[in-house]
């Protein structure tokens, strides 16, 4: 997932700026006025930032735990299949030693008829 956080904060500034600029060329009101409609608009463009952040910051905490549960589930999954081959190898050994005993006990009984 391709996250555009810089993108969007970028066209928030750039039209707040542009806003308030055109803001100042074409207002018909007094300095005084003006400066208080700049102030207010500079204020919704910093909330509308706010809550760009504020949503950036929840979509990272999710992609983060999804991340995590991904991780913990195929971890689970490389320790279950693990185990099965240990469980598997350990009873190919087990068989092993148990023929190598029949094949010794073999050749001991070999051994001892021949004395």
């Amino acid at each position: 997932m391709r996250s555009n956080t810089g993108e969007t904060i970028l066209a928030l500034l750039t039209g707040a700026i542009v806003g308030a600029g055109l803001g100042m060329l074409y207002a018909p009101a007094k300095g005084s006025e003006t400066r208080k409609m700049l102030g207010e608009e500079a204020n919704k463009a910093g909330d509308r930032l706010r809550e760009t952040v504020k949503e950036t910051t929840t979509n990272l905490s999710k992609t983060a735990q999804k991340a995590r549960f991904n991780f913990d589930k195929k971890l689970a999954d490389t320790l279950e299949s693990t185990s099965h081959k240990a469980d598997d190898i350990l009873l190919a050994l087990e068989d092993k030693l148990e023929k190598l005993r029949e094949e010794n006990a073999k050749l001991g009984d070999k051994i001892s008829s021949k004395k």
